[in-house]
């Protein structure tokens, strides 16, 4: 297994209770060189638990014809101006990185989330980090806790290196949030407690308070990560601030989601220093990825357009307030949401409902399996939610 995961890396696994035959798997996640004669068949076979080609997201048809309101992909791209900025950098692609476009990005974040640039990574997405975050701090002898439903990634990686996996559901009593206190009580010797905020499908919020007293009240050695994709549409406060005062928070972020930039493949990663610093130390080359510096170049100018997020988030709202008004009218049951994406409880099979609105050229989202009637639609532009509502009447009638 040399050459797969650092010495020290393959020292910290050992003493937290893997096996040398997990290295392998571990070092697919996180994207490492694998050795010769290394591959296992379940790697072979794409049981790999949180690769593009195992994200139900980044492994679907092409739906180019179709209304795409399933991916929570925002509806239009990059701002203007940011993507003049980008064509700009394609001019310096002879160049590996120039002008240290990377730090560029860092100090820009550093400025707008108010964090000390040493707490930021950039990464090519979130999906690394994240991974990277289940391998770090759980093990076979402490797991993982998440809601359900939520993004599955981390319960895929989870249960891709043997780790106990615990899934806790919303709170309805409490607006369908990440509900904390039975998280703690479920598992109070886990390595990890995994909150999406906006919530990935229901788009609901868990409110920093409830983060803050999980933070407290965790085991020792274990972290609270804060997945915040779909921060931006809801405008609220982030969980970056636990991090500035060094508490034992992981908060990830990408730009696929409100910036428009999901192609591009860019993300962060905040905590203090010795968090990173444990997340790193299974890769030799030390680093986050390999970064575009077209995504470089796109998030940076995107970071410091407050009015255009302020805008898009503003004409996210208004699509999604016509559309529940339309579902409000014909009485048809949904999760009140913050974000670009809500549920719908049909009463009937998800999956039955997904074929009848692609009958109708529109792609809706999926369901999860605490909730098979229940489907995710994104929230699109007006005139494709208009097309959604269209089509509602069809498929409901």
């Amino acid at each position: 297994m040399t050459g797969i995961i650092s010495k020290e890396g393959q020292q910290d696994l050992l003493e937290r209770g893997y096996s040398r035959r997990q290295f392998g798997r571990i070092a697919s996640l996180l994207g490492l060189p694998v050795a010769a004669g290394s591959f296992i068949p379940e790697l072979i076979s794409g049981a790999h638990a949180a690769t593009p080609a195992t994200i139900p997201e980044m492994n679907r048809p092409d739906h180019s014809n179709m209304v795409r309101i399933g991916t929570n992909e925002c509806w239009t791209g990059p701002f203007p101006s940011a993507t003049q900025t980008g064509m700009q950098a394609v001019a310096l692609g002879n160049r590996y990185e120039p002008t240290n476009m990377r730090a560029q990005l860092i100090d820009t974040a550093a400025k707008v989330e108010g964090l000390p640039s040493t707490h930021i990574l950039p990464w090519p997405g979130s999906s690394d980090p994240l991974s990277r975050t289940v391998v770090t701090f759980c093990s076979p002898t402490r797991g993982l806790v998440t809601a359900d439903p939520t993004f599955e990634a981390a319960w895929r990686t989870g249960a891709w290196l043997n780790t106990k996996v615990t899934k806790v559901p919303l709170s309805a009593k409490n607006n369908y949030a990440t509900d904390v206190k039975a998280m703690l009580h479920a598992d109070p010797k886990a390595g990890m407690y995994y909150i999406c905020s906006p919530n990935n499908p229901t788009g609901t919020l868990t409110p920093i308070a409830d983060i803050a007293w999980l933070v407290e009240n965790k085991p020792e050695g274990s972290v609270v990560v804060v997945d915040e994709a779909y921060l931006h549409f809801a405008g609220t406060e982030s969980a970056a601030r636990l991090v500035a005062q060094n508490k034992d928070v992981i908060v990830l972020r990408t730009f696929s989601k409100l910036f428009g930039m999901a192609g591009l493949r860019l993300g962060f990663s905040f905590a203090k220093p010795e968090l990173h610093a444990r997340m790193m130390r299974y890769d030799g080359r030390n680093q986050s990825g390999t970064l575009s510096i077209v995504a470089l170049a796109v998030g940076t100018s995107s970071l410091m357009q407050s009015d255009n997020i302020t805008n898009r988030r503003n004409e996210m709202i208004a699509a999604r307030d016509n559309t529940f008004n339309f579902l409000d009218k014909r009485g048809i049951s949904y999760i009140p949401s913050n974000a670009n994406m809500f549920m719908i409880d049909w009463k009937k099979p998800a999956a039955d409902i997904k074929k009848k609105y692609a009958e109708q050229e529109i792609d809706i989202g999926r369901s999860w399996p605490i909730w098979p009637s229940m489907s995710r639609i994104t929230v699109g532009s007006a005139s494709e939610m208009q097309k959604f509502c269209d089509a509602t009447d069809k498929v409901v009638s």
